[in-house]
């Protein structure tokens, strides 16, 4: 737990590395940034350095199934701003099918064996500064690229994580935290697992941003969420996570309101290029 914000740290510094080998080698080419777009993406690296550490938080507390069940409610929280922040209007059938989501959430949380409130506190952070991460991302993307963009809110969000990292963690690491973990998985291990986590998680969001330039935030949500479905099965059978009947059936709940979803969203979407053709 004490390794949270050191952790994150590592996982954006890899990140950042990435960018940088790339932007020399000029793939992409480094786009330029002025004092206005600087302004624009330090709330989306806030956001993404904020989310990033409370998840992290998150699955060191409980579970990660759980994790990514609370996760699961990011959808709610994206429609939620995309109609009151964006000014788009959510049709009243959207709103319907993102129910049975908070419903199962709800009923997995209730019973879940892992629950503390740390975890789940955390987990609902992660979620609203995504939420926004997303929101703010999707404005910042009129004058660039997303893959510049996500480069330059890896920078910022190094920079913002790096002082707690120091300040609530340093100390401990230093003293103990370290060895601790060297002796327990050896230091090949202990460097490398640092560094493929890092490498993943973004190349994930990379993947996530370049997405999020050709679609609205909440199917980019949904499409989180989907994701979170392989997720929370593969840490059931890889990490033995041991959920209760309750939980199991407030987890497909929740999935089937995503799929309730995902299929008016296409219906909505058609209906509207059918419209415009005509």
């Amino acid at each position: 737990m004490r390794m949270c914000s050191f952790v994150s740290v590592i996982h954006l510094g890899v990140g950042v590395v990435y960018c940088l080998v790339s932007w020399a080698v000029g793939l992409p080419k480094r786009a330029p940034l002025d004092s206005n777009q600087l302004k624009a993406l330090i709330p989306v690296a806030v956001c993404h350095a904020l989310g990033h550490v409370t998840s992290n938080v998150s699955f060191a507390a409980v579970a990660v199934s759980f994790t990514h069940t609370i996760k699961s409610l990011e959808p709610f929280f994206n429609a939620s701003a995309s109609q009151f922040i964006l000014g788009q209007q959510i049709p009243l059938s959207l709103w319907l099918s993102l129910a049975p989501v908070v419903i199962g959430v709800s009923m997995a949380s209730l019973t879940e064996l892992s629950f503390n409130w740390l975890g789940f506190i955390s987990a609902m952070i992660s979620n609203i500064s995504f939420t926004y991460r997303s929101i703010y991302s999707k404005k910042a993307m009129t004058n660039m690229d997303s893959t510049n963009l996500y480069a330059y809110i890896s920078i910022i969000a190094l920079f913002v994580c790096i002082p707690p990292a120091i300040i609530l963690e340093g100390p401990k690491l230093i003293n103990h935290g370290f060895a601790d973990a060297i002796a327990k998985v050896g230091m090949t291990k202990f460097i490398s697992d640092l560094f493929w986590v890092g490498m993943f998680y973004h190349l994930y969001n990379q993947l996530a941003t370049n997405t999020l330039e050709r679609v609205a935030p909440l199917t980019h949500a949904v499409g989180n969420v989907l994701k979170r479905v392989f997720v929370i099965g593969f840490s059931i059978v890889v990490f033995g996570n041991k959920i209760s009947t309750q939980t199991g059936i407030g987890t497909s709940i929740a999935i089937a309101g995503v799929a309730i979803y995902s299929y008016l969203k296409a219906k909505i979407e058609e209906e509207k290029r059918q419209a415009k053709a005509a």
